[in-house]
């Protein structure tokens, strides 16, 4: 008599688990998706931003989309540190953009301001502080692409890009909406790729564990 195959089991608990992981990988697609177009909207009103009136520099992140690239100013009590960054001069060339970190106060929060780019990263800005004004944007984006992708990111902390720069240094690129990127597409197009990723790799484990044992 002839050995009959075995029907296939498929394990329960280990099949919920992965179609929960599954369900949520496809629910985070979908929520980039919809993050994308509300990105999209808060992009088109910032691009309108620069040329209205100026408003107050906001104290805490997140930066609203409605005063994004707005004018503004900041009184700088002392400069307590510097962050220097790849960046963008408004005669088009490209440098190293110097952030001062500011005080504003014995227990602010502190403000960020773009002061202008220069060709050495290890150039000193002669700059102390002071009031000085330009436009509300954000500070630069160093986040995990995973926390990004998931959506549990800390908020970006508000920057000021000034509209003058210091002597020695050229003024930076005033912000534009352009160099905003809107990620959400890709992410959405990862979490899909997870969650197929995610079916395949169970199935072949069911294959195996259901497959022909060896004499």
């Amino acid at each position: 008599m002839t050995d009959q195959p075995r029907p296939a089991r498929i394990p329960i608990i280990p099949t919920i688990i992965v179609a929960l992981a599954v369900l949520t990988m496809i629910g985070l697609g979908i929520w980039q998706f919809q993050r994308r177009a509300e990105k999209e909207q808060a992009l088109a009103l910032a691009a309108a931003n620069p040329g209205l009136p100026a408003v107050a520099f906001p104290a805490l992140p997140p930066v609203a989309p409605d005063i994004l690239f707005r004018p503004s100013s900041v009184h700088c009590l002392r400069v307590i540190g510097w962050q220097i960054e790849a960046g963008r001069a408004a005669d088009g060339t490209t440098g190293y953009r110097h952030i001062a970190q500011c005080s504003t106060g014995a227990e602010g929060p502190g403000a960020l301001v773009a002061v202008g780019v220069g060709q050495k990263p290890d150039d000193k800005p002669n700059w102390t502080g002071g009031q000085i004004s330009g436009w509300i944007s954000e500070e630069p984006d160093h986040r995990a692409l995973l926390s990004r992708i998931g959506g549990k990111v800390t908020p970006l902390r508000p920057m000021l890009i000034a509209r003058e720069a210091p002597p020695g240094l050229k003024a930076a690129a005033p912000p534009s909406a352009a160099d905003v990127p809107n990620n959400h597409l890709a992410y959405a197009v990862q979490w899909f790729f997870f969650a197929g990723v995610a079916v395949i790799i169970y199935i072949l484990a069911l294959r195996r564990r259901n497959g022909p044992k060896p004499s």
